[in-house]
């Protein structure tokens, strides 16, 4: 079973050479701010990472 995520990546602003801004799980319509581009990767990542271990759990 294969279970995907949607984000909706909101830039606000743009300083020291990186984005600000939120996201937007929009299956689970959760926001949560960012501070930097290195943060909004690590959200996604860690969302990603989330569900394809709840996944496995699950199969397993």
């Amino acid at each position: 079973m294969e279970s995907s995520q949607m984000f909706l990546v909101s830039i606000v602003d743009n300083q020291n050479a990186t984005w600000q801004g939120n996201v937007t799980w929009l299956n689970q319509e959760k926001t949560k701010n960012f501070r930097s581009f290195l943060e909004l990767i690590k959200l996604i990542d860690e969302s990603v990472e989330n569900v394809s271990t709840g996944i496995e759990n699950a199969a397993g």
